[in-house]
């Protein structure tokens, strides 16, 4: 179920808690809404990204947060958000969270049902890998908050999660449990489910995530955001790209098989619409290129998926940085050009030119991150706001000032330069 946003917010000031935060996706999504977030990082590289955008963070454990220091948190907070690690949910991991389903399934009843965290926690040990157990922290945090002496009790209005669509059936079974007989302390929440396609909303990469909206029942159901952009088909494209391929043209962002003159989508983003202009320290590029990803494709490992900058990039992950690109001069001569920087894999998924990415694995931080096109439209769509104008995120990032970065770490940290003993600690830091 989708449908056209009202303009004004459900909420008078929605303030976003992000869990999970990596290096600001979600956030800067709000920040083109108007909306306040707040997120915790685990990883402290994301974390220096966030400093560096000007991005209030918590450089903290999600679930050390909630058992500890939860009441310290800003007790406004109205929207509950997250996208807890993937690694083993995704078919990139090694498998451990899609053979644990069942028994994850298994620990939300049991948390619904107000089952003692300290037992819950005893048995999320045996799981084989714990990141696992972090798709189960955002239901924790909402029933967190319904016992929580510093929030008078209340429960957050909205919740809005999103991972890789395995966990689809994770978020059916949240979905059934907060419609049901809802939290431990009888709060009901209207909820919708889907796995939503990225390029549909404008983000120049083709990337699918599983997508939870939830409200409390007194404020009405929510909807799914409604879809801006065509799908991108491969299938259509290689067919229309073997008819044109005895002509001296690509086949155009609009030639479609069978046109709908019911259709009003925008034709999905290339590559090239993201990337050939200059703009801010973006040099652009203008040359026709070919891409070649660093994964497999159809199920072949060793089959490399290729596109032109006609299309849209495979899905953006931590390889971005060994993706090779081949610049097509003309018919007779390609050669192999510059790879994509920070700068222009950030722009792939939607994030703002020139945004800083700081800290090391900048590549794994582009890759892990909420496209913030996407995220504009969740949050649009799950407050009840207009959809996002897509040209904001195409205006460079103004990077916060060494005051501002300094009080953002002060904060986040516990100290202006460095971390403290209060943050999480390298080595545990390598377990995640």
């Amino acid at each position: 179920m989708t449908s056209t946003a009202p303009h004004q917010s459900i909420l008078d000031k929605p303030y976003v808690l992000d869990l999970f935060a990596g290096p600001g996706g979600l956030d800067v999504a709000g920040h083109v809404l108007g909306v306040r977030s707040l997120g915790i990082e685990w990883d402290r590289s994301a974390c220096l990204t966030r400093y560096a955008a000007g991005l209030e963070t918590l450089h903290a454990d999600v679930s050390a947060v909630r058992r500890d220091s939860f009441e310290s948190l800003p007790p406004d907070i109205n929207v509950l958000a997250g996208g807890p690690p993937c690694q083993t949910y995704s078919v990139a991991g090694k498998g451990a969270g899609r053979r644990a389903l069942d028994e994850v399934k298994r620990y939300i009843d049991r948390l619904m049902a107000g089952e003692d965290d300290a037992e819950i926690d005893k048995d999320l040990k045996n799981l084989s890998d714990p990141r696992t157990a972090m798709v189960l922290e955002p239901l924790r945090y909402a029933i967190r908050a319904t016992r929580s002496p510093s929030r008078d009790h209340r429960p957050y209005d909205v919740i809005v999660l999103e991972q890789v669509p395995a966990v689809e059936a994770l978020w059916e079974q949240y979905a059934k449990a907060l419609e049901g007989n809802g939290l431990p302390d009888g709060t009901r929440y209207k909820v919708v489910v889907d796995v939503l396609d990225t390029e549909t909303y404008g983000v120049p990469q083709t990337r699918s995530r599983a997508v939870l909206i939830a409200r409390r029942a007194e404020l009405g159901a929510p909807s799914l955001p409604a879809p801006t952009h065509r799908a991108y088909e491969a299938k259509a494209w290689n067919r229309m790209s073997a008819r044109s391929s005895t002509h001296a043209h690509q086949p155009t962002l609009d030639e479609r098989d069978t046109p709908d003159p019911d259709d009003d989508l925008l034709p999905w983003t290339s590559m090239g619409q993201a990337l050939a202009e200059p703009v801010g320290g973006h040099p652009g590029r203008r040359v026709p290129f070919l891409v070649r990803s660093n994964y497999g494709s159809s199920g072949n490992p060793g089959r490399r998926g290729v596109r032109t900058d006609r299309q849209p990039a495979a899905t953006v992950t931590g390889r971005i940085s060994r993706f090779v690109v081949f610049e097509h001069l003309n018919e007779k001569i390609v050669r192999e050009g510059a790879r994509f920087s920070m700068n222009e894999a950030g722009m792939l998924q939607s994030f703002p030119p020139d945004y800083p990415w700081s800290g090391t694995a900048q590549a794994q931080q582009v890759g892990n991150a909420v496209p913030p096109l996407f995220g504009a439209h969740l949050l649009s769509a799950a407050l009840g706001l207009p959809a996002p104008d897509p040209q904001t995120l195409r205006k460079p990032w103004q990077r916060a000032t060494e005051e501002q970065r300094a009080k953002l770490r002060s904060e986040g940290c516990g100290a202006a330069d460095h971390c403290t003993p209060r943050c999480p600690r390298p080595d545990e830091q390598a377990t995640r």
